[in-house]
């Protein structure tokens, strides 16, 4: 693959973990995400009508609008479960968690369902990854402490924020194999367009009628944080969009799931989410597993 999109890609990275970095840290990560997605929303969606009218203002497929929405509304409930997510749990247990279940899932509907079968490399990633999340969560542990809690108290020994990182996952691997058909019936922009529309719909409405309170209620600091983290996000996806178009989807996928590593080692270190330097050894070292995971099952699955 060519140098530049490795930079391109692991640039990419480091701006998706900045992002999640000032997600985690906000006051309120919802509100955070609703005020950086419209912030963003402001450069792509004039971006995608330009793109629109330069292309010959061609009409649009139906089935091309029909995904783009669809994509839009998923990804506002990867925000709702991310920000419930991080208002829970730490950023080096959540993130590794939602990065690596998506190609997970995406193997699991390809053997199970599509009858696939997997090549010596894609059975290793599998291995890789299910010894990746092993590590990182223990869940041997979570049952032992189910268990010695007293019988009205169980509930409150299980880390919640595991289920909704698992959910995340789910949301993720969607919206992916969404995108990877909207984007062949209409031009990357301009599908981009419509989705981030669609999501700053979704999340404006959630946060007004069912979050309750202002969009904008967190101070102008705060805003002015969260817009900047919306103008990362904007830069990581728009990275991932002009690496797409000139590399395969194969190359591009693993070196993304980079910033996995980059996440647990910022959370474990930087927001001291670790509480001594074995706890930051396993959590970035399941980490680098879960990467590992993901690139062997772009070479073989």
């Amino acid at each position: 693959m060519d140098p530049l999109i490795i930079g391109l890609v692991a640039f990419s990275a480091i701006l998706h973990v900045a992002w999640n970095v000032r997600l985690k840290t906000a006051g309120d990560p919802l509100r955070t995400a609703t005020v950086g997605m419209l912030a963003a929303a402001v450069g792509i969606i004039p971006v995608g009508i330009l793109v629109w009218i330069a292309d010959g203002r061609h009409e649009l497929p139906v089935d091309g609008i029909a995904l783009g929405i669809a994509s839009g509304a998923i990804e506002a409930g990867y925000f709702v479960l991310l920000a419930a997510a991080y208002r829970r749990g730490d950023l080096s247990v959540v993130y590794p968690l939602a990065r690596g279940t998506a190609p997970l899932i995406a193997v699991a509907i390809g053997v199970l369902i599509l009858g696939e079968r997997l090549g010596v490399a894609g059975s290793l990633g599998v291995i890789a990854l299910l010894a990746g999340f092993l590590w990182l969560q223990r869940p041997w542990k979570i049952v032992a402490a189910v268990m010695a809690a007293p019988s009205g108290s169980r509930r409150g020994a299980i880390d919640t924020s595991i289920l909704f990182a698992l959910g995340i996952g789910v949301t993720i691997a969607t919206y992916t194999a969404i995108d990877r058909v909207g984007t062949r019936l209409i031009a990357p922009f301009s599908y981009a367009a419509i989705l981030w529309f669609v999501t700053c719909v979704c999340l404006v409405l959630w946060v007004t009628l069912v979050a309750g309170g202002g969009i904008f209620s967190g101070g102008r600091e705060e805003n002015r944080r969260a817009a900047v983290g919306g103008w990362l996000t904007l830069g990581a996806y728009l990275c991932i969009l002009v690496a797409l178009s000139v590399a395969p989807l194969s190359g591009v996928a693993p070196l993304r799931e980079s910033a996995t590593v980059l996440a647990a080692a910022w959370g474990s270190v930087k927001l001291g989410e670790a509480a001594d330097r074995g706890e930051v050894t396993r959590r970035v070292g399941s980490s680098v597993l879960i990467v590992t995971g993901a690139i062997l099952l772009a070479i073989g699955g």
